[in-house]
């Protein structure tokens, strides 16, 4: 008998297995374990624990689970179709932090997956609650719902990117790219400029640009071009040319202002007085 059949067998007479199961995962032979325990059927049964009251049973099961999506689409898929995702936004609302936050990670592997799984998160009303959590929970639960986030920009389709921006995910987006880790910057800046490149195909560019400019967006932006991150300063550097109609000008320092055309329009201006560009800045 194999160990996964004896796994399985344990499992439904002692939930204090799911721990041996759970270590499993961090062998050579990862992704064999994925494939062992699924075909032994013991994955149902750990969507089932997760909708126990019981901690010490709820978090190894919500591990595990984790850990199986974090293998290939088919993986994913198996734990989707046994309705996983009403469990998922169950444990969202979590008062243990620590659950909070592996559900957002589960979550994450999830948006890391096909267009039609982004689609089973939105269809079970997932994403209104990591933008929440997003928005105003601790700094290492936001961390995961931003991975969650932008994986969705990156894999889904544009009608689910404006899905996304419709639910308010800018604001927060935004708001990371002041934060003092440069990897939540990096995925909060791709994701943005995800949303953005949607939002040039779509004809939607300019209510993205103008949802960014609103809630400082822009200024945050423009600021991670003082970044020691490299890829964070090109990043941001591409992001501006690209889409706010920068020009870069090799500044020194870059102020922006708000100038008012002769049609009594505003327009966005990076040093310089307007219609006059004295080489210093990006201009819009």
């Amino acid at each position: 008998m194999s160990s996964i059949s004896c796994i399985y067998r344990l499992y439904h007479i002692n939930h204090h297995i799911l721990p041996y199961i759970n270590n499993t995962f961090n062998d050579n032979n990862v992704y064999i374990y994925y494939l062992a325990v699924l075909n032994a059927g013991v994955a149902p049964r750990l969507v089932e624990l997760l909708g126990s009251s019981n901690t010490t049973v709820q978090t190894p099961a919500l591990r595990t689970v984790g850990n199986i999506v974090t293998g290939d689409d088919s993986q994913t898929q198996f734990i989707i179709n046994l309705n996983a995702l009403p469990a998922l936004l169950w444990m969202l609302e979590n008062p243990k932090k620590n659950i909070r936050k592996e559900a957002c990670w589960t979550i994450s592997n999830i948006t890391a997956g096909t267009a039609e799984q982004i689609q089973a998160v939105i269809n079970a009303s997932v994403f209104p609650k990591i933008i929440h959590l997003l928005q105003s929970s601790e700094f290492d639960i936001q961390k995961e719902a931003a991975w969650a986030a932008s994986n969705a920009t990156s894999g889904g389709t544009p009608e689910q990117i404006l899905y996304l921006v419709n639910q308010g995910v800018v604001p927060p987006l935004c708001a990371l790219l002041n934060v003092h880790d440069s990897k939540v910057i990096t995925v909060a800046l791709e994701g943005l400029e995800n949303i953005l490149r949607v939002g040039q195909t779509t004809n939607t560019l300019g209510k993205i640009v103008e949802i960014i400019t609103d809630c400082g967006g822009l200024n945050n932006i423009d600021e991670l071009q003082n970044h020691e991150n490299q890829n964070i300063y090109s990043r941001a550097v591409k992001v501006l040319e690209t889409y706010f109609g920068a020009e870069d000008c090799e500044a020194t320092e870059i102020v922006p202002t708000v100038v008012t055309s002769a049609g009594g329009g505003q327009q966005f201006g990076f040093g310089g007085q307007p219609g006059n560009n004295n080489g210093n800045g990006f201009t819009f």
